[in-house]
């Protein structure tokens, strides 16, 4: 099976902290040159140091805000111009905050719409001419089981994440002749700061203590644990890969087991 990325450059997004750091990790394991962004400067020094300690590759970062995105796409583009374009875009962007889909205000609606479909539309136009001319183009959105199955006191991200998957499986019919392949990796409860500022949320709004929240969370899963980041990494890495080629337009949960449906 060949995962081998060497010659490849990534970019991650939301590459400082969880899932997003957990992928450039998993990237660099794999050979990939890997671009870091996110909005904390002192994270993403921290992580791109320890790659490049730990596999000697080039890597690199970006500070940049997906809630701006046109700067976003001003600064991705920027760097490529020096650095040569990406053949591997790992689209992952914070969701928001959690709620109910009837209490959320309008403009919160609007804000995540400009956060994640509209800033996803103006990277896309930056990475895809670097991919055609590479040959090799491989799109992973890091969305969640939300696709499948919506889930309670989360109405904004639900309708958001639902919206980016159909926006992933046009693109999919629409890149596969040039060798690009766009995915959805869908994680389920994984140990990262977010799950924890959910188990909170849910604590506070229902009166119970965060281990009771955290007891019922694990009743959920088949496996009767949360994920690592790393776990949902390896899933990201395979679709990444050459290995990979001929799988494109679907959603892969990482969640244990725990969606109640195919």
């Amino acid at each position: 099976m060949n995962l081998d990325l060497s010659g490849k450059r990534a970019l991650v997004t939301g590459a400082s902290q969880g899932l997003g750091a957990a992928c450039a990790r998993q990237l660099a394991e794999q050979g990939a040159e890997v671009i870091l962004l996110a909005r904390n400067a002192d994270k993403l020094a921290a992580v791109t140091a320890e790659l490049a300690t730990r596999h000697g590759q080039k890597h690199s970062f970006l500070v940049a805000d997906a809630s701006q995105p046109t700067e976003l796409a001003q600064r991705v583009s920027q760097h490529l111009a020096a650095s040569g374009g990406a053949q591997v875009w790992v689209n992952n962007t914070g969701g928001p905050a959690p709620g109910s889909a009837n209490s959320a205000a309008a403009e919160a609606y609007a804000a995540a719409f400009n956060q994640h479909v509209i800033s996803s539309q103006h990277l896309l136009q930056v990475l895809l001419p670097g991919m055609r001319s590479a040959g090799y183009g491989r799109i992973v959105n890091v969305l969640s089981t939300s696709v499948k199955q919506p889930i309670a006191n989360l109405g904004v991200s639900n309708s958001i994440r639902a919206a980016m998957a159909n926006w992933s499986k046009t693109l999919a019919g629409e890149l596969g002749a040039d060798g690009i392949t766009v995915n959805n990796v869908l994680p389920g409860l994984t140990a990262t700061e977010r799950l924890s500022g959910l188990i909170t949320h849910l604590a506070d709004g229902a009166e119970k203590t965060e281990e009771q929240v955290k007891q019922s969370m694990l009743a959920s899963i088949p496996l009767q644990r949360f994920a690592e980041p790393e776990e949902f990494a390896n899933a990201v890495g395979f679709l990444a890969s050459p290995a990979a080629s001929f799988i494109n337009g679907i959603n892969l949960p990482v969640d244990g087991g725990s969606t109640g449906s195919l």
